[in-house]
């Protein structure tokens, strides 16, 4: 089938001499553009606002609105346009105006057709640079939209469908997690399905603010209360009203401190930094940590009364060594994402990169996943990310045999065989009665049991009140 040819630049000149115009539009129409004339400014502008033009060629002299006029008009009714200025009596500090203004570029006449025909070939070639990035912007926030916390993993699963059941509450919900695996993102999923999703979700590393600097985050200051305090700032309390408040690394707030979280979380109350007025806020608390709290209470370095205050509801976010069937959605979830940032043309993973990808350990878990694949894509040779663009640590791990699928040792029997019918399945490409005889069993066992796991599965999205589906 041809390829559709591009659709044709419609070029804009604007002169009030009409040799000057009629002798442009010769030259460029042999270049295969469209041309339409102005004879002044203010044709010109009405032209504009008609739509339809990619580039404008413009005198810099002309009766009426001139040429710079006509440019900063133009910036208002076509702000995607672009300018060329042509002018007989340029000078330095015309052009250097014409260019702070928004021109592409500036050519004084007499001017050659080479040098013309150049200089509109790079001002549409920039164009189209331009239009492309915003194209691939667009389809990075979508990606970005749609990856809000993505698994197809059993353990997933039990972690979403206690987010969804603890999201319509008002409860305060403890995420724990090592280190880089996604414990904002659950946060977040948490505020999302709650009735609170159209207030602010605000986010707060404790570990990351010195002490000082930590409290007049979280709580806000008067004007006044320290030196260099020149104006009254709200605090991330104030900000999160009527929505959520997020407290990564709670394990890391000082004993100073802790007191007056608990204070907010028990009184809904708090006073500014300097302030003596109380200040009431509806914020909904959801923490994190990836250190054992119990054992910091026990050593007298957490408070034992906000500990019980902020662990109402614990939810564990799995490794990503516990959740490896969620290694390969993840990977090409990231593939899509860095190859759009990156303007690159990639398929996939070479089946043995992936199977190096699925035998790594992970040590930083989804973190460090995301890294090695926005490498991956940018070293990429080809149109497949090969195991050579693997780091060496991951390029060199035992790879993943074909047809094999790790449980845990203490996973619920009823579950392993659950996994181990959704894998058959998997490699069998979803066919019942194949997947029936590889595992010795019935094809009616097979459509029973996926009955009941859907079934279970919307009951448990039902119970929740849930509106999204969990993974998405």
């Amino acid at each position: 089938m041809p390829e559709t040819e591009a659709p044709q630049a419609t070029l804009l000149v604007a002169d009030d001499d009409p040799a000057v115009r009629e002798s442009l539009e010769r030259a460029l129409a042999r270049e295969g553009y469209g041309v339409v004339q102005a004879p002044d400014g203010q044709a010109a502008l009405e032209r504009l606002q008609a739509g339809g033009v990619d580039l404008v060629l413009s005198d810099l002299k002309m009766p009426g609105l001139n040429g710079l006029e006509l440019l900063k008009a133009a910036k208002v009714v076509a702000p995607d346009v672009d300018f060329v200025m042509l002018t007989a009596f340029g000078t330095v500090e015309e052009a250097v105006q014409a260019m702070k203004d928004g021109a592409t570029d500036f050519l004084t006449k007499p001017f050659q057709r080479a040098q013309l025909i150049k200089v509109v070939r790079q001002a549409l070639e920039r164009r189209a640079l331009i239009a492309q990035n915003r194209a691939l912007q667009q389809r990075l926030d979508a990606l970005l939209r749609q990856g809000e916390i993505i698994g197809v993993s059993p353990a997933f699963r039990r972690m979403m469908t206690l987010v969804e059941q603890v999201a319509d509450s008002s409860a305060t919900v403890m995420i724990q997690g090592e280190s880089g695996t996604g414990k904002e993102l659950v946060a977040r999923a948490i505020h999302e399905r709650s009735p609170r999703k159209s207030g602010p979700f605000v986010a707060v590393n404790c570990a990351a603010l010195p002490e000082t600097l930590l409290e007049s985050e979280l709580f806000g200051y008067e004007k006044g209360a320290f030196t260099g305090a020149t104006a009254r700032k709200e605090g991330r309390f104030e900000v999160a009203n009527g929505g959520t408040l997020f407290l990564d690394e709670i394990a890391d707030l000082s004993l100073v401190t802790q007191p007056k979280i608990l204070r907010v979380l028990q009184e809904g109350e708090f006073e500014r930094l300097g302030g003596n007025r109380s200040i009431r806020v509806d914020v909904r608390i959801v923490t994190a940590t990836n250190q054992d709290l119990a054992a910091l209470v026990r050593d007298k370095r957490f408070r034992e009364d906000l500990f019980y205050r902020l662990n109402v509801i614990t939810i564990e976010v799995p490794p990503l060594r516990h959740r490896r069937e969620d290694i390969p959605v993840l990977a090409e979830h990231f593939l899509k994402l860095y190859a759009a940032k990156n303007n690159r043309r990639l398929e996939g993973f070479s089946k043995d990169a992936m199977r190096r990808v699925e035998g790594y350990s992970w040590p930083g878990n989804v973190r460090e996943l995301e890294n090695v694949i926005e490498r991956a894509v940018v070293l990429a040779r080809g149109s497949m990310i090969e195991l050579t663009d693997l780091p060496d640590n991951v390029g060199g791990a035992t790879p993943m045999p074909d047809g094999v699928f790790i449980v845990r040792v203490g996973t619920p029997l009823a579950e392993v065989q659950q996994r181990l019918l959704e894998e058959t399945l998997r490699l069998t490409k979803g066919n019942r009665t194949l997947t029936a005889k590889i595992l010795g069993i019935d094809p009616k066992t097979v459509f029973r049991k996926l009955k009941a796991s859907e079934a279970e599965e919307s009951a448990a999205g039902e119970t929740a009140g849930a509106d999204k589906p969990a993974g998405s």
